[in-house]
């Protein structure tokens, strides 16, 4: 009797130990996964198929070193210093070869400055042309009749796109440009003391000194900037784990004294966290070095994919670990991803990932392998083209890619009488043929110069040197035209 109970009781775990069918997938809810793993459980899937490299590991799972290698600073920029001064600072106390900024400020000017570490600085340029966001004291050199009221009529005037020179004391060259203002609002005013408190969101590029001067000019009183600090730098604000320079040096003694990292990981980002607002595109592991490399990523290689890419938008390719391989140009829409089955999804426009951290996985496939064998047999050259020794069945079959779409494969005569037939035009017109005469126009010039006495010599320096000082003059008289203005 008890034997039967024990063999029931076992059978019953059993049962429970087997996956059974369900009829749906568990919900996961994903909205508090880190970076760019927000919300992985609405993005399209393409496919859910894939093997797992272990290699790589998520951007807050990295060992310290690699951690500050790849990390951002988003730093409390103090007034007076300027912001290269700031950054080469931060380079001493984290001791590392490289650092960079989003944009800069000016000395007086405090608030956020995104300071970018070793390989982050691949992502310097995408920040600079973020849109900014700053919060501005203005000066009025009179009081106004209006009051409150006629200065945020004026504020809102300008909003929209306007022209901006660079003012006097800027170190950029001034010229005329074009800046867009996206948002204005009015703070606060007195107007006996003739101080008003606006935020402004722009186009990266404004001068805020400039905009003061503007509203002066709309009210007839006049008007400079009194004081100006930068709340917002692309997707980093004051409120996102913004940190001074006393807290990045206090970071590192505590490192490296008493070999605390809790303290540095605090005060330093993954990169990943410049690039949230970027669609995704997730890549298979296999992939993951090709793109590394600077290969297109082609569809089979994606595994999901955000709602509403349109072509030639800029995205980011990450990794199922939520790491960032490179910013990339999407080469398809959403709609084609969903529905082709082969071609080019997107293109590297600036690689952040390092190369061989995932291991190789191309040239595995047959076509691969077949060229291979052809090229270690004589039968392609070294470079994988055709040759006279070239089977007919790869000459036919092959297609080569990378071709440019106008291009036509590269081949040599299939026989002899077809080379015996070739006219003197087509002779002339091959490369090596071709650069011959420039090679002789190359000489010719040298020994004209050999042959020169020392009375040509003297003359044709003496023209040069005129030639050089016409143009530094003509340059000079430009520049001070353009201050005159």
């Amino acid at each position: 009797m008890t034997m039967d109970i024990v063999k029931a009781g076992a059978s019953n775990e059993e049962d429970e130990q087997i996956i059974k069918p369900q009829a749906s997938t568990p919900a996961l809810d994903t909205s508090d996964w880190p970076l760019l793993l927000k919300n992985y459980s609405k993005l399209l899937i393409r496919t859910g198929h894939f093997t797992p490299i272990p290699h790589g590991c998520a951007p807050h799972k990295r060992d310290l070193k690699s951690y500050i290698q790849s990390g951002v600073i988003n730093l409390d920029k103090p007034s007076n210093p300027s912001s290269h001064e700031v950054v080469s600072w931060i380079k001493r106390i984290l001791r590392c070869d490289k650092t960079g900024h989003s944009g800069t400020l000016d000395p007086k000017v405090t608030g956020c400055l995104i300071v970018c570490v070793d390989r982050a600085t691949r992502l310097v340029k995408s920040q600079q042309g973020a849109g900014k966001e700053y919060v501005c004291v203005i000066r009025l050199h009179d009081r106004i009749p209006g009051g409150q009221p006629q200065l945020a009529r004026a504020l809102e005037t300008l909003t929209g796109a306007l022209f901006q020179r660079p003012p006097l004391i800027s170190a950029v060259k001034r010229q005329l440009r074009i800046r867009t203002i996206h948002n204005i609002n009015l703070i606060e005013f007195d107007n006996d003391r003739g101080l008003g408190v606006f935020s402004v969101s722009c186009e990266a590029g404004t001068y805020i000194r400039t905009l003061c001067v503007h509203v002066g000019l709309l009210l007839g009183v006049g008007a400079h900037m009194q004081e100006l600090r930068r709340v917002r730098s692309g997707a980093m604000g004051e409120s996102k784990n913004m940190v001074t320079l006393h807290d990045v040096l206090d970071a590192q003694w505590l490192y490296d004294n008493t070999r605390d990292e809790s303290y540095l990981r605090r005060v330093i980002m993954p990169l990943e966290t410049l690039l949230c607002t970027y669609k995704r595109l997730v890549v298979k592991d296999s992939a993951v070095n090709a793109v590394c490399y600077g290969a297109k990523l082609m569809l089979p290689g994606l595994l999901r994919y955000e709602d509403g890419i349109e072509h030639h938008e800029e995205v980011v390719l990450m990794t199922t670990k939520g790491e960032a391989i490179c910013l990339g140009i999407a080469q398809m829409s959403t709609l084609e991803m969903s529905t082709c089955d082969h071609g080019v999804v997107a293109k590297v426009k600036r690689n952040i990932m390092e190369r061989d951290l995932y291991p190789r996985r191309w040239g595995l496939g047959p076509t691969a392998l077949e060229k291979k064998k052809l090229k270690a047999d004589g039968k392609l050259d070294k470079y994988g083209r055709i040759t006279e020794n070239t089977p007919a069945k790869w000459k036919a079959d092959y297609k080569d890619y990378s071709a440019a779409p106008g291009e036509a494969p590269a081949a040599t005569p299939a026989t002899p009488s077809a080379a015996v037939e070739a006219t003197p035009k087509a002779i002339e017109a091959t490369p090596a043929a071709a650069e011959e005469p420039a090679a002789d126009e190359g000489d010719s010039k040298k020994r004209k110069k050999d042959e020169e006495t020392p009375e040509e010599r003297a003359e044709r320096k003496r023209r040069k040197a005129e030639k050089k000082a016409a143009k530094e003059a003509k340059k000079a008289s430009k520049g001070k035209k353009d201050d005159s203005e």
